[in-house]
């Protein structure tokens, strides 16, 4: 028997342009404003801003300034490259390398809305029929449903730092989330349109983050395919494998063609993703568990429900298809044996859908502790946010504001009235939403979910406005870089460096410092990264018959134990 059982009532679908809103809220803060900040962000900025000003050689071998990145596939990059090309001369390079990430996060978002919309107007979907009739229709069911599950997407804590940013974990989310709509239609269809599409996408998700996640994304669509239409695993193999193949091997010929920089860099791609592969480990799951829980939070309490609600019915495809992908990419997490965030996103888009399906099955009690929970935490969150800012910007709290400026020192705060303005509304409209969801007590079905992904981008709006110049000072290396460039002689050759992708991506963007490429054998200058306070000599500036003389140190005014330090080779 089917766990559901609704009135029509129940599946009234959230207003189109209350939708529309809430996932412009989403993405929009965070864009605007923002220097590229240290680690993926800044990294991933260099590569796009690399190509974009570079010829066909720095397209096929991804590189900032000459530093190899052989990490990740070029997918993502040619694609922020482009927008740069297309858009940089308005936009300015930065912002123009963002329009990727929101079309990354538009691929995923309309996916995971489209997948549940088509699983949830299936048949073995649909609630029980009443004794006296007044369950809703299957295309109202579905279409409340993809509300829900788009909701859950939006609300996921993992994601949000992420989304924002053009990197290839952005891309690979979308397009796991584009298998499961594509996957989806092929199941029901059987198009070959659809088969096309779908190999399409498993060999573009191999240009982004490597081949381990979308072969086993195939096997498991074969595996689904094997059990419920074994004709279908036929055309898989013959119409889907072959395009996944193809579109990656076209990668893979051009550089060996053509060799950008006498390099090989699909030999370096496939040895780092050899190194992502290994045996399970207690390190793995211990990560996996203690990073998890907050990762997919709000979706895992209403999928781990639907689990156990649909139980007696793990083989129709509404089920079976997000928890098999799931359960397969949660397996990758514990086989890489150097887990980081990164490697939680693709479980992101089949625990939204999955979770989608465990909203009707919620009983009511379970629903509003999960409400009061996100009211409560979100609530204090924003509280604190806001507190923290008055103390910023007035002294008070004394304790609050000597912490803020402990941990930036020489900030200087500056009151922006367009983003307090934004802020407040934001504010306003989060206990506008509350109230609602308290008096009235609405009975559809997304109303579980509403307030933990309305709190979630109420926190960080606030924080992308109100605390953005402080965030700006804290994590951007542009003063660094317009000190180094102001420190190298007018005219001054190549400049060697020992400094981590996000610093070189930075220093060569904000500051232009000449950074060596492959071709550039020696160079008269000298950039180090360390986090030694003293100035003593470190092994490269001890290499034999080789003198230099210190022109430059500093670091960034929130971290003083990062030093950079440039040199001049003496003659």
């Amino acid at each position: 028997m089917k766990p559901v059982r609704l009135p029509a009532s129940a599946t009234l679908a959230l207003p189109r342009t209350g939708l529309f809103a809430l996932a412009l809220l989403y993405i929009l803060p965070g864009l605007f404003g923002r220097d590229p900040w240290k680690n993926d962000d800044a990294s991933s900025f260099g590569i796009m801003w690399t190509m974009a000003h570079g010829g066909w050689a720095d397209w096929l071998a991804p590189h900032i300034a000459g530093l190899p990145m052989p990490q990740e596939g070029p997918l993502a990059f040619w694609i922020g490259a482009l927008c740069i090309k297309l858009f940089g001369g308005v936009l300015g390079d930065v912002m123009a390398s963002r329009v990727a990430a929101i079309g990354f996060f538009l691929l995923g978002a309309l996916s995971v809305w489209y997948t549940a919309y088509l699983l949830g107007r299936r048949a073995e979907a649909q609630p029980l029929r009443l004794a006296f009739g007044g369950q809703p229709e299957p295309e109202d069911y579905g279409r409340t449903l993809a509300d829900g599950a788009l909701l859950i997407y939006l609300g996921f804590l993992g994601l949000l730092v992420h989304s924002h940013a053009s990197t290839a974990g952005a891309l690979q989310v979308g397009l796991i989330a584009y298998v499961l709509y594509a996957a989806t239609r092929v199941f029901e269809t059987q198009s070959k349109r659809m088969l096309v599409a779908l190999g399409i996408a498993l060999g573009l998700s191999v240009l982004t983050r490597g081949p381990i996640a979308p072969i086993a994304l195939w096997c498991a669509l074969l595996l689904l395919a094997a059990v419920r239409k074994p004709a279908l695993v036929s055309r898989l193999v013959l119409i889907c494998l072959p395009l996944a193949i193809a579109i990656p091997a076209a990668w893979v010929l051009a550089c060996s063609v053509l060799q950008p920089f006498a390099r090989a860099p699909v030999a370096d791609w496939l040895a780092w993703n050899a190194r992502l592969f290994g045996w399970p480990s207690w390190d793995a799951l211990r990560y996996f568990m203690k990073n998890g829980i907050w990762f997919a939070w709000p979706a895992w309490p209403f999928a781990g429900w639907a689990v156990y609600a649909w139980r007696k019915q793990f083989n129709a495809l509404h089920i079976a298809l997000p928890l098999l992908l799931l359960n397969l990419m949660a397996l990758l997490v514990l086989l890489d044996p150097v887990p980081d965030e990164t490697i939680l996103l693709p479980l992101l888009p089949p625990l939204a859908i999955l979770a989608a399906f465990g909203l009707p099955t919620m009983k009511r009690g379970a629903i509003n502790a999960v409400d009061w929970f996100s009211v409560m935490t979100l609530t204090t969150c924003a509280a604190f946010i806001w507190v923290g800012w008055i103390a910023k910007q007035t002294g008070w709290p004394t304790q609050l504001a000597r912490n803020a400026f402990k941990l930036a020192p020489g900030f200087k705060p500056e009151l922006n009235w367009l983003a307090f303005l934004v802020a407040a509304a934001a504010t306003a409209s989060w206990f506008m939403l509350v109230h609602w969801r308290i008096s009235r007590r609405p009975s559809v079905l997304w109303r579980a979910v509403v307030l933990s992904s309305g709190g979630v981008i109420l926190c960080w709006l606030l924080l992308m406005t109100l605390w953005l110049p402080w965030g700006n000072y804290m994590k951007s290396y542009a003063g660094v870089a317009q000190q180094i460039a102001a420190s190298l002689p007018a005219g001054s050759g190549c400049v060697d460096a020992d400094v981590g992708p996000a610093q070189r991506a930075s220093f060569a963007y904000f500051g232009q410092i000449p950074f060596a490429r492959f071709e550039v054998a020696r160079c008269d200058f000298l950039l180090l990264q360390d986090r030694n306070r003293a100035t003593g000599e470190t092994p490269r500036l001890l290499r034999a018959g080789e003198r230099w003389q210190l022109l430059w140190e500093g670091h960034r005014p929130a971290d003083r134990d990062e030093r950079f330090r440039l040199y001049r080779r003496l003659r």
